[in-house]
């Protein structure tokens, strides 16, 4: 059986992060906005945004050649397609996702040392600052807002009256809930700044005297009870087992008998080297938190399991969307 690693293969992979670091780049100064309404030359940008003009001109250049911009007659402008994806103002902008990865860029420069023991995450220092939080939440959004339906309809809410929303961030999955299941109410819990943008999302939805938005911080807080389904999202792979057993425990306090918890993450392979995104995001945990990872069935279960829920299986497996279901007797 032949060698399937060749030398240009694993080259081209290294090399990888050369156009992510130009696309990043391009977002933290904010190229794509200042570029998309009229075309500017090097000289003008670097005026405009108070850059040395051999090193803008490189970053415009090879921008122009990831085909993010076009150049013509030496003035540069945001590409039409790319314009509402990467510009600060557009509606379905994922200029927040490249900004989030900017600081997980940061985190993972520590790698070495943290795999070494010579350093641990500093999870606040990179991403946690105001800014960063909100491009963080701002992320998550673009994210749900796409996906959150067919999650919903994965789990199948029917019947449910009472969601919690655990860390529910910008309020995508309450409001998909929502949409899906007429009769329901829902209460979304997360930290204060986080739900000052949900009370937006939410307000725009026409949703609000649906929603009750909770602030507070689950690994210090209880959380509001009399729930029916308790939605915990994209949340576990942050915490440590043991932060993830007592989660758990606060759910079960915070469910009615007969309620349902889902868990929606990453799910791994039993030797925890499959989905590849899985072990990868497992990484950014290891780099971005002291105790945060992906697991396995069998681990999500055991949790669940010491913490009182019974029927717990797997109900999709789909990388980040996988889910996890289980009930309080």
């Amino acid at each position: 059986m032949g060698n399937k690693h060749t030398d240009d293969a694993i080259l081209k992979m290294v090399h990888g992060f050369m156009a992510s670091r130009v696309i990043i780049s391009a977002a933290e100064l904010d190229l794509f906005t200042l570029l998309a309404s009229q075309a500017r030359t090097a000289v003008e940008v670097a005026e405009a945004i108070g850059a040395d003009l051999r090193g803008i001109t490189i970053l415009l250049d090879a921008l122009c050649a990831l085909g993010f911009l076009v150049k013509t007659n030496d003035a540069y402008q945001t590409e039409s397609s790319a314009a509402p994806l990467l510009s600060a103002d557009g509606p379905a902008s994922v200029r927040p996702m490249v900004l989030h990865m900017g600081s997980v860029w940061r985190n993972w420069s520590n790698l070495n040392d943290i795999v070494l023991g010579n350093a641990v995450p500093d999870l606040g220092k990179n991403i946690m600052d105001r800014e960063n939080y909100e491009a963080f939440i701002g992320a998550m959004h673009v994210v749900a807002s796409r996906t959150a339906p067919g999650v919903v309809a994965a789990i199948g809410p029917d019947g449910a009256k009472r969601l919690l929303d655990v860390g529910g961030g910008s309020g995508s999955y309450t409001l998909a809930f929502l949409d899906a299941q007429p009769a329901m109410r829902a209460t979304l819990f997360d930290k204060p700044p986080v739900i000052e943008m949900a009370r937006a999302r939410i307000e725009a939805a026409a949703m609000a005297d649906r929603v009750t938005l909770e602030p507070g911080d689950f690994y210090t807080d209880e959380l509001p009870t009399g729930n029916d389904l308790a939605l915990l999202s994209a949340i576990i792979h942050q915490n440590s087992p043991a932060e993830n057993e007592e989660l758990y425990r606060k759910i079960h306090r915070a469910l009615d008998a007969g309620g349902r918890i889902v868990i929606r993450d990453h799910v791994m392979s039993p030797d925890h080297t499959q989905p590849t995104e899985g072990a990868l995001f497992a990484v950014n945990m290891l780099a971005g938190t002291k105790g945060g990872g992906t697991y396995t069935f069998e681990e999500i279960k055991s949790g669940l399991v010491a913490a009182g829920f019974v029927g717990i299986r797997q109900i999709q497996s789909k990388a980040m969307f996988s889910l996890v279901e289980g009930f309080k007797p």
